[in-house]
């Protein structure tokens, strides 16, 4: 019994964990930055493509819009709760299933 709740925990956690602090660091890597968005990154690529896409303005609300607030501020504090809150439940179902 004790081991599948340390079995629980350990996944929750680390599901929490990479969602937390991976997901913005995937952000930063691909070029939304706290300054920008960097040159000659995916992010701009992207960025270039939703421009022409919308005669040269990236639309509110966009893939691209949301990377780049994601990359300058973080998380909010409402996405960090929807995302611990769920992929914890997710993480640890999946460990007790997996180990």
């Amino acid at each position: 019994m004790m081991y599948e709740t340390i079995k629980v925990i350990t996944g929750a956690t680390a599901t929490v964990g990479v969602a937390l602090f991976g997901f913005p660091a995937v952000v930063s890597a691909l070029g939304f930055k706290a300054a920008g968005i960097a040159a000659g990154s995916i992010a701009a690529k992207m960025m270039s493509a939703a421009a022409i896409a919308n005669n040269g303005g990236v639309a509110a609300g966009s893939t691209v819009a949301v990377l780049q607030s994601v990359g300058a501020a973080g998380l909010s504090l409402g996405a960090k709760i929807g995302l611990s809150s769920t992929l914890g439940s997710l993480g640890a179902a999946i460990a007790a299933k997996i180990f």
